[in-house]
C-alpha cells in the first residue's frame, strides 16, 4: 500500500459476503436492499489507487513534464486503498458477527489473501540480497529485522526499510487493523459505540501526526488510522442509518470537492492533509457505492476496462512494483543518456514490467491460492464466485 490493499483489497470481483442470517433476531447490522453483493466501480478506484502510487515511485521520471507535478501526489494513492479496505472489511465483519467460526473464517481467510504473496516477496528479497537489499543474503538475514516483517511490526520501529520492501508498511497497518478491528466488531454490539471508537481514529490521527513523540513513526499506523476508520465508518452508516440511496450519493458527492479544496489550501503542509484526503477518498467510495450500476461514462469506466483490470491484479503489482524497478535498473542507466525521451522509455517499460508480473502472479498464483477460501466460509451460504476482497 495497499494496501492493505487495499488495501485494500483481490480476484475477480470485490464481494462483501454475507454470512449471517438476517431473520436472525439478534442481527442489527443489514445490507441496504439496494446495495448489491459486488460492486464492481469500487476495483476500478482500486485500480486508480496503485497507478497512483507507481506513479509517484516513477515521479522523477517526469520532470519538466506536464505530470511531474500530478505525479508527486502519488502518494495518497495508498490513501484511497485504506478507505476501501475499511470499507469492505468492516463490512464483511458486520454481516458475519453472527455467524459460526467468525474469529477462524476471517482470519483464516486474510491469512490467505495476504501471506502467500507477502512471503514470497520477503523469500525473494532475502533470497537475492544483493539485488534488492544492497548486501550479501547472509549479512541480510542476520543484521535485517526479519521478525518485525513476520509480525508486521515493520511500521512501528525507526527502521530504514529496503526500497523493495517499502510498501509493506503500508500492509502493516491493514494487519494490525483486521487483527484488532475484528475483536472489537464482535463485542461491542452497538452501533454509536462503533461510530465513537471509529470517530476517536479520525480525531486522533492528525493529534498524533502534529506530536513530537519520539516513538512515532513517519508509518506508524496512529499516524495512518484515520483512512481506514473513515472506509469502516462509511460501512456502519450504511448497515445501520435508514438513509436512502439518493441521499448517500448527495454526501458523498458533496465530500469529494470539500476534501480536494481543504487538502489544496488550508490543510496542505498541515497534519490535516491526510484527514483532507481521507474526506476526498470516502466521498469518491460512498458516491460510487451509493450509484453503483448507473449508466453514465464514470461508472462504466471503473466498471470495466483497463482500470479494472490493474485493481484485479492490484495487491501483487503494489507488492512488487519496486522489487521491478530495481531489477531491470540497468534499462534505466541505458536510456538515461537520451534525456526526456529515455525518461518516458523507463516509464513505459516499468508500466508494463510490472504489470506482466502482476498478472502473472494473479493468475499463477493468487487466484490458485483464494480457492482454498471457500473452506472458510458458511457452507449453506456459499457463492459459487465467493471471494472477498483485501488490499
Amino acid at each position: 500500500m495497499s494496501n492493505g490493499e487495499g488495501p485494500v483489497l483481490q480476484d475477480k470481483s470485490i464481494e462483501i459476503q454475507d454470512h449471517s442470517p438476517r431473520s436472525h433476531a439478534r442481527v442489527s447490522h443489514q445490507r441496504p436492499s439496494w446495495l448489491p453483493s459486488y460492486i464492481p466501480e469500487l476495483q476500478g478506484l482500486r485500480g486508480i489507487a496503485v497507478l497512483a502510487v507507481v506513479a509517484y515511485h516513477c515521479h522523477p521520471r517526469f520532470e519538466h513534464t506536464w505530470f511531474y507535478k500530478a505525479s508527486l501526489w502519488g502518494w495518497a494513492g495508498v490513501n484511497l486503498f485504506f478507505v476501501l479496505s475499511g470499507f469492505l472489511i468492516t463490512s464483511i465483519l458486520l454481516e458475519s458477527r453472527n455467524g459460526p467460526h467468525y474469529f477462524r473464517n476471517f482470519y483464516a481467510r486474510r491469512a490467505l489473501r495476504i501471506w502467500p504473496v507477502y512471503l514470497l516477496v520477503l523469500a525473494v528479497c532475502y533470497l537475492k540480497a544483493d539485488w534488492f537489499v544492497g548486501t550479501s543474503v547472509w549479512a541480510a538475514i542476520t543484521t535485517a529485522p526479519w521478525w518485525a516483517y513476520l509480525l508486521f511490526l515493520q511500521n512501528l520501529f525507526h527502521l530504514s526499510l529496503p526500497a523493495s520492501l517499502g510498501p509493506t508498511w503500508s500492509l502493516a497497518i491493514e494487519e494490525q487493523y483486521y487483527f484488532l478491528w475484528a475483536p472489537v466488531v464482535r463485542v461491542l454490539r452497538a452501533p454509536w459505540l462503533l461510530a465513537c471508537a471509529l470517530l476517536s481514529c479520525l480525531i486522533a490521527a492528525p493529534l498524533f501526526r502534529m506530536s513530537h513523540f519520539a516513538w512515532i513513526t513517519p508509518t506508524h499506523t496512529l499516524t495512518h488510522i484515520d483512512g481506514i476508520a473513515m472506509g469502516s465508518l462509511l460501512s456502519l452508516g450504511l448497515y445501520t442509518l435508514q438513509i436512502s440511496r439518493r441521499i448517500w450519493l448527495a454526501i458523498g458527492v458533496s465530500a469529494m470537492p470539500v476534501g480536494f479544496l481543504c487538502a489544496a489550501t488550508i490543510a496542505g503542509g498541515t497534519a490535516f492533509l491526510d484527514t483532507a484526503l481521507t474526506t476526498l477518498f470516502g466521498g469518491a467510495v460512498l458516491a460510487s457505492i451509493a450509484s453503483t450500476g448507473a449508466p453514465n461514462p464514470l461508472n462504466g469506466v471503473l466498471r470495466r476496462g483497463p482500470l479494472a483490470f490493474y485493481g484485479r491484479i492490484s495487491y501483487g503489482l503494489y507488492m512488487t512494483h519496486i522489487m521491478v524497478f530495481v531489477y531491470f535498473g540497468w534499462f534505466d542507466a541505458r536510456m538515461d543518456p537520451y534525456g526526456m525521451i529515455g525518461s518516458m522509455a523507463v516509464v513505459g517499460f516499468r508500466l508494463a514490467a510490472t504489470t506482466l508480473v502482476a498478472t502473472i502472479l494473479w493468475y499463477g498464483f493468487e487466484s490458485r491460492i483464494l480457492r482454498l477460501k471457500r473452506y472458510f466460509e458458511d457452507s449453506s451460504r456459499r457463492k459459487p464466485s465467493g471471494q472477498s476482497f483485501s488490499l
